[in-house]
């Protein structure tokens, strides 16, 4: 719950409470810091497992800043054509070395596209002529509204939280956030009300 859904902590305190659930807040924060992680990481292996076997089309690649006590850091991010956000990467640069180390982990879980959807970040170019993808990159306007829009909702839970308090902290929650918000986002504007409470009861399962 405090991940899914732009809460703070209190709130889902307060939330539980009303429900019969008496605990701190406390204890949501430790219990998203202990099972947030793992709960993470078993969706992210499930889903790379099925993207590998699979080609991949088109990716989107887009960066955001993001201030941690009055410093600029920036949250690299990839997502594939179907909206769906593979990868998340703090650094405190936004040159070639640091779109290089994000390509290259990007690429290492999912394997390679086909088409790189970026800005006009040269920083992307530069990584793209070390790594030989030079050819396969494509920029325009609008054509990484994609990425872009994949942004929101870690804003909404960004200002939810009041920031963060360092990068390491900022790593763990995108990383955690965007394998939730993959799990639960199934684009209900694309399913009649059936078949959504179906594919909703088994992701809660799961």
């Amino acid at each position: 719950m405090y991940i899914r859904f732009p809460l703070s902590l209190r709130q889902v305190e307060d939330l539980l409470h009303e429900r019969g659930i008496d605990i701190s807040y406390e204890t949501v924060r430790f219990w998203w810091n202990r099972f947030g992680l793992m709960f993470a990481a078993e969706i992210r292996k499930n889903r790379s497992a099925s993207l590998r076997i699979s080609p991949q089309w088109r990716w989107h690649l887009d960066e955001v800043f993001v201030r941690i006590n009055g410093e600029t850091h920036y949250l690299w991010r990839a997502v594939d054509h179907e909206g769906e956000i593979l990868e998340s990467f703090v650094t405190k640069k936004r040159d070639h070395k640091a779109a290089l180390r994000f390509l290259k982990k990007t690429m290492k879980r999912y394997g390679r596209p086909e088409i790189f959807v970026t800005d006009k970040l040269r920083s992307y170019r530069a990584a793209m002529k070390v790594i030989g993808n030079e050819s396969r990159q494509k920029t325009g306007r609008w054509l990484n509204n994609r990425a872009e829009n994949s942004h929101q909702p870690f804003r909404r839970r960004e200002k939810a939280m009041s920031k963060f308090r360092s990068p390491a902290t900022l790593q763990k929650f995108a990383s955690v956030h965007a394998s939730i918000h993959n799990h639960f986002n199934q684009e209900r504007h694309l399913l009649n009300r059936q078949n959504f409470k179906f594919n909703r009861a088994t992701a809660l399962a799961e």
